[in-house]
């Protein structure tokens, strides 16, 4: 017998997170200074208009936030098999790491002084403490009982 997927991971995996993930390209796309502004954690940013370079940075960011709400929500709800749920959800903790690393350049106060945090912060370091979270429960098994995928490793 397969375990469903609890509805709290269906709910963050399959709409919340992918939500978040298309805001933060709106964002990113079409809002680029607002964005820049808000990610420097107090550091000044002075570059009006952006260069070249950075726009064209900040619209690959964009595109790949789209893929990653896409890629999370068309795949896991195309499946109830926990085995294509850890495999992409594995790839999606490392990303979590990943986009971490790249918020160190402003402090690592960054990480940790939450009652500083923007709006941007809450999503670029809270919301992925959350995603990373969620990620790791499912991972370690919380909420899921032995599936037929588990039972014929």
């Amino acid at each position: 017998m397969v375990t469903p997927i609890p509805l709290v991971y269906r709910l963050f995996f399959l709409y919340i997170e992918p939500l978040s993930a298309l805001a933060g390209a709106y964002y990113a796309a079409f809002q680029p200074q607002n964005y820049l502004n808000d990610l420097s954690f107090g550091l000044p940013y002075t570059h009006s208009p952006n260069p070249t370079q950075t726009s064209m940075a900040l619209l690959q960011l964009a595109n790949l936030y789209l893929l990653f709400a896409l890629n999370e929500h068309f795949v896991l709800s195309s499946t109830s098999s926990i085995r294509t749920w850890r495999r992409l959800l594995i790839g999606l903790l490392v990303a979590d790491f990943g986009h971490l690393a790249t918020m160190a350049p402003v402090g690592w106060e960054v990480f940790w002084r939450f009652w500083d945090w923007n709006a941007m912060m809450w999503g670029s370091v809270g919301f992925v403490y959350l995603g990373a979270s969620m990620r790791t429960c499912f991972l370690l098994g919380v909420g899921l009982g032995r599936t037929e995928d588990e039972k014929k490793e």
